[in-house]
């Protein structure tokens, strides 16, 4: 959700031009977002001003930061050079933030959503920022007991950045399919595979797949509308899937729900850290990208939201369904290009199952949700926490 705005409405989106304009290209980093349990009933758990406190002094102090409700923890690699350096510091932050949750006896989770914890039991953490979301968005924000994995990477160049962003809005249903974890929710089988996606962005204003602006000057006008007619006070309640981001110079990615995996975690970021790098390259070579219509990328999210990975998603060029991961791989194939110049190839893979499938395919073995999330956040440390 971002922190505090320090600058007026005029002087940000200033500032934030000039930064894209002398930024760096696909510079990467990384931020993660974890449920706090109480070990024994794996309920959220209201902890995060103490791991907070707890973490005073150590590496991790200035890479962890609260995320909405008290029950929330995020880390964050910080800027990275390359894929490399991130995926390490991706394992880094897990096992960081893994040993501090331990040291105040509190489990963590990775999944899109808590199964069961009530909405109602949760505390907004009490930071100027979160308290005027709260009175603005009031029961949306409230409802928001959501968990995902964001990705920031480094363009140069303002109206490159903005069409970076129109090209990814073509795959956010694919990026979506690839990272459903979150398939229970407030006690039931939701019978979605990224209940998260319901719950955030159908529910968030400005939220969900974004317009097409072409330009920054195009995008900019719409941001200046917003703040004149009071629409929003910051620019971080700009809540699209993906946005070009207005204090630093990054597009940031923000479809995919949280992965319980690591492995897992860094094959999704080296896919979107891959694709930034090609649609730049199709931009600066002239290469077509295409423009689809709102209407036709929400058919798609619809359908990885539902399915995930095990249908299909829409083929426009074709007019026909295909696989979801058959899309996947035809996207692994067009970035290999690039992949490997910014070392994000090692890493790339399509999972035999992803997160929610292998959820819902433990609830059929064990019967009950609660069985399979209480296994899922009890494996040996070197799975949980990477």
């Amino acid at each position: 959700m971002g922190d505090q705005q320090r600058l007026s409405p005029g002087e940000q989106i200033h500032s934030a031009r000039e930064a894209f304009e002398s930024g760096q290209d696909f510079t990467i980093a990384v931020e993660e977002e974890f449920a706090l349990l109480d070990p024994t009933t794996l309920e959220l758990t209201n902890r995060f001003e103490e791991l907070k406190a707890g973490a005073v002094g150590t590496e991790l102090d200035e890479h962890l930061v609260g995320e909405l409700i008290a029950s929330e923890i995020e880390i964050k690699t910080g800027r990275c050079e390359t894929f490399g350096e991130a995926a390490e510091l991706m394992g880094v932050r897990r096992e960081q933030l893994a040993e501090l949750a331990d040291r105040f006896d509190v489990a963590l989770a990775s999944t899109g959503t808590h199964p069961w914890s009530r909405w109602q039991d949760q505390r907004i953490i009490d930071t100027p920022h979160y308290r005027r979301n709260n009175e603005i968005l009031q029961y949306v924000v409230w409802r928001n007991n959501s968990f995902g994995i964001h990705a920031h990477i480094g363009i140069r160049g303002a109206d490159r950045a903005i069409k970076v962003c129109d090209a990814f809005r073509n795959v956010l249903p694919e990026l979506l399919a690839l990272s459903t974890s979150s398939p229970f929710v407030e006690d039931c089988v939701a019978g979605l595979h990224s209940a998260r996606t319901e719950i955030f962005t159908r529910m968030f204003p400005r939220c969900g797949v974004p317009d097409a602006y072409g330009s920054w000057q195009s995008y900019e006008e719409y941001v200046r509308l917003l703040y004149g007619t009071k629409s929003i006070e910051e620019h971080t309640q700009i809540w699209w899937s993906v946005r070009p981001h207005l204090a630093y110079p990054t597009v940031e990615v923000r479809i995919c729900d949280a992965q319980p995996d690591l492995d897992e975690a860094r094959s999704l970021i080296a896919l979107i850290h891959a694709l930034a790098a090609r649609f730049a390259r199709a931009i600066d070579e002239g290469e077509a990208l295409p423009q689809l219509p709102h209407r036709l990328i929400e058919e798609n999210m619809w359908r990885a939201n539902r399915h995930g990975l095990t249908d299909g998603l829409i083929d426009f060029e074709q007019g026909e369904v295909v696989p979801a991961r058959a899309r996947i791989e035809s996207l692994l194939e067009w970035v290999a290009p690039v992949a490997g110049e910014i070392g994000a190839a090692p890493y790339l893979a399509v999972p035999e199952a992803n997160p929610s499938e292998r959820q819902i395919a433990r609830l059929e073995e064990l019967g009950s949700h609660r069985d399979v999330f209480a296994e899922l956040v009890r494996r040996p440390r070197e799975r949980v926490g990477g």
